[in-house]
């Protein structure tokens, strides 16, 4: 039997982590233990400027320093590397997902409207009402919801699967089966 070589980095295997900078990590850790249900692992830092190795190895300004990060478990999904960055040419405004760069976190939970009844009594900002999908995703409801801090992130729910499913020889990966 041949086996099949996968076009890519060699030996990739998956997400490991998501990054993202807040403007105040007790803020975020709040956020991120309280509402999402994330489990704070382990915290570094601070890390004084070094400006060679800011400006080749991070691509930011030279004189930068890392406050601290820290590192959260997300269930069965990717850990977040969260870090509290200061830099001299620091941006404060979060991008729009129609901006280049523009991103947001997708979560997948078993009852969307019992989600989304959460963040609204904790006072988490919600965009509008869940949708359903169509076309190949349909059998998805979804809506999305903001960090204090503006990161964009998005709840999703297909307990009983999407439509693409039926006929699909890859699948994308599943919350609701994590080892498959």
């Amino acid at each position: 039997m041949e086996r099949r070589v996968r076009p890519g980095i060699p030996g990739i295997r998956g997400t490991d982590h998501i990054g993202f900078t807040v403007p105040d990590m007790e803020e975020a850790h709040t956020f991120l233990t309280e509402i999402i249900g994330c489990e704070h692992v382990y915290s570094l830092g601070p890390f004084p400027a070094d400006p060679k190795f800011m400006a080749e190895k991070l691509n930011v300004h030279p004189e930068t320093v890392m406050q601290q990060i820290r590192f959260y478990r997300c269930h069965t999904g990717a850990n977040f590397e969260v870090f509290h960055y200061s830099a001299p040419d620091q941006r404060v405004i979060m991008p729009k997902n129609s901006d280049i760069g523009g991103h947001h976190i997708g979560l997948y939970v078993e009852d969307l409207d019992a989600a989304v009844g959460f963040l609204r009594k904790r006072g988490v900002r919600v965009l509008g009402e869940p949708t359903a999908s169509s076309g190949p995703s349909e059998g998805q409801r979804w809506v999305y919801f903001l960090a204090p801090w503006g990161l964009q992130f998005e709840l999703v729910s297909f307990p009983s699967g999407k439509a693409y499913e039926s006929s699909a020889k890859t699948k994308l990966w599943d919350a609701r089966c994590p080892s498959s």
